[in-house]
């Protein structure tokens, strides 16, 4: 299995998911996995595209068998062996040179246009035994190419519809769907996983390889990703590229997940480790229609995931984002991992878990302002100079030690559990919705809740 990106910017999650395939199947079947970079459009192809590449394939975790940094994995450094190629194809006669000018070709294409006819080459150069000039395979007269479609089943494509295709330029650079050919060949390639629009190339793929006479991969055309206008997924649709979903906090293993499910479905299965997806993908389970991008479901999924990591790990992906913000972590990983566990069962993202949690790395810069209103009153400030002076008297400073005292100091002032927990909590992290207070009090710890409740008690001195 190979994945032959060309590099001309961010990964595409179309790309993606095509890479994901051919990983999914060479692992389940104990295959190899190649990463072929396709460069030979050198306008577009630059190092830093192909690294873009190599940083989307890796934060995913789809590692490579065969590929950079190893030489001889770019088309930019094969051309001696297309050449050679290109020379036995000519000698046994499936080959011939062109010296058709290009405003001849120009001129012919313009009729065929006229005539609301597909242009195809006429043939003029096939039997003039030229030496020089572009090379074209020459393909049958007559007869038919049918292409076995692991999706979608038999294509079968007329000779007559095909024209003879340039194998290599006249400036001797070698096309895309002759480079394929001997990539693939030389590289064992058993079976190829792509997109649908490479199908309409496949027969003179397929040509190419009868001509050379190597054995034919088998194919599988992987049908596009749409929007939900159900027009190709572009970027008037929003993000499409896998950094841009990463920067936007989607762990990789839900990115994983919902790039697999796109497209390919295991009965009513919606969340899958990638053990799983190794063990139950096959490409004959791909649907042949179009998969609709569904940013909700996406959102959805990776809650999912975050739900079900333990706290360590959803802490060290949490720790960049973090960063970004401009937050700093008081304490070790250990607190940290106490501290996303309880935020993770109320945020979708790892953007939104750290800006939810934002009030556990920086003390409040404001309060909600309606809440504070009904909230920091005379009366509010009587109960937080209570709840100061008990608090700093507790024992231990735990959930279970913590709603112990509350439900005490409720009782003692005739007040509901909530008239106590809503003022603490507006005064700890700024708002009124936040995770179980009692966890977050114990995570802050004592000094810098006490702090927090007297620096809210002072903004009602200066507020009343």
């Amino acid at each position: 299995m190979r994945f032959a990106p060309s590099p001309t910017g961010l990964l595409h999650v179309g790309g993606a998911r095509t890479a994901l395939f051919n990983w999914l199947y060479a692992r389940r079947h104990g295959g190899v996995f190649i990463l072929r970079i396709e460069d030979t459009d050198r306008s577009r192809s630059t190092d830093e595209n192909i690294g873009f590449i190599i940083d989307a394939l890796r934060w995913l975790g789809l590692d490579w068998d065969e590929g950079p940094p190893t030489s001889g994995y770019r088309q930019t450094e094969r051309f001696d062996l297309y050449r050679d190629h290109a020379a036995r194809l000519v000698r046994a006669g499936r080959a011939y040179f062109c010296d058709c000018p290009p405003e001849l070709l120009e001129q012919q294409r313009k009729a065929a246009e006229a005539s609301r006819e597909t242009f195809r080459y006429s043939g003029r150069c096939r039997d003039r035994g030229l030496t020089a000039g572009a090379l074209r395979l020459r393909i049958p007269d007559e007869g038919t190419t049918v292409v076995n479609d692991l999706i979608h089943g038999p294509v079968a494509f007329e000779h007559s519809q095909l024209d003879d295709w340039i194998l290599v330029r006249s400036d001797g650079t070698p096309t895309y769907n002759f480079c394929v050919v001997v990539d693939d060949v030389t590289m064992g390639i058993t079976h190829v996983i792509r997109g649908n629009d490479h199908l309409s190339n496949t027969p003179k793929q397929i040509l190419c390889y009868e001509a050379l006479d190597y054995p034919v991969p088998e194919f599988a055309h992987v049908s596009m990703i749409l929007g939900t206008d159900r027009s190709r997924l572009s970027k008037r649709h929003g993000a499409t590229s896998v950094q841009a979903f990463r920067d936007a906090g989607i762990p990789a293993d839900a990115m994983v997940n919902y790039l697999a499910r796109l497209g390919w479905s295991h009965g009513d299965q919606e969340i899958f480790s990638r053990a799983q997806l190794v063990e139950l993908f096959d490409v004959k389970d791909v649907a042949s229609s179009g998969a609709i991008f569904d940013q909700t479901k996406l959102l959805w999924l990776s809650q999912q995931h975050m739900k079900a990591m333990d706290g360590g790990r959803l802490a060290e992906l949490a720790e960049p984002f973090i960063a970004k913000a401009g937050l700093t972590v008081p304490r070790d990983r250990a607190w940290l991992a106490r501290v996303v566990d309880t935020l993770k069962e109320r945020t979708q993202t790892l953007v939104e878990l750290v800006e939810a949690g934002r009030f556990y790395f920086e003390r409040p810069r404001d309060y909600e302002a309606k809440a504070a209103q009904k909230l920091f009153t005379d009366d509010g400030a009587q109960r937080l100079d209570r709840l100061i002076k008990r608090l700093g008297e507790l024992g231990a400073f735990t959930p279970e030690a913590l709603e112990a005292l509350y439900r005490e100091q409720t009782a003692a002032l005739g007040l509901k559990l909530v008239d106590l927990a809503q003022l603490t909590r507006l005064a700890v992290t700024g708002k009124t919705a936040s995770p179980p207070l009692f966890e977050v009090l114990a995570l802050l710890g004592r000094d810098e809740t006490l702090a927090r409740l007297r620096a809210a008690r002072n903004s009602i001195g200066s507020s009343t």
